[in-house]
């Protein structure tokens, strides 16, 4: 539920900055931790402008929590870095259901539409300084 949620914001949002829904792939992973080597795979195709990664990882009763959430954005900033790729990352990392709730569309807003943002934003200075 959480993760349809952020969907949503990221591809009202893209939509309403102009991208077609036939310029956007969308792939459903496991889990947060198996986020960054499918966003790697998409990166190096050479197809994508940006990368957005969308979950949430909401802390239990064990260290899991801490390694997933870690694991999963250190592999996103890598992607981005290996690849030249803007690989953003949209994953929740809350308390309980209550907090992803509210970071996905409810009162305090979408992860999904700032990720959107975000990487349209970037995608945007990177061809701007690959075209100057």
């Amino acid at each position: 539920v959480i993760t349809k949620l952020l969907l949503d914001g990221a591809l009202e949002t893209l939509a309403r900055c102009g991208v077609r829904d036939s310029d956007i792939t969308v792939a459903w992973v496991p889990g947060s931790f198996e986020l960054p080597v499918v966003a790697h795979a998409f990166a190096k195709s050479g197809r994508c402008d940006a990368v957005i990664c969308l979950g949430a990882v909401i802390r239990g009763e064990t260290s899991h929590y801490d390694m997933v959430a870690g694991q999963a954005q250190g592999g996103a900033g890598a992607v981005s870095m290996d690849t030249g790729v803007p690989t953003i990352f949209g994953v929740l990392t809350t308390e309980n259901l209550e907090q992803a709730l509210n970071r996905a569309g409810g009162k305090s807003g979408n992860i999904g539409t700032n990720a959107a943002l975000a990487a349209v934003e970037t995608a945007s200075v990177l061809a701007a300084i690959n075209t100057a």
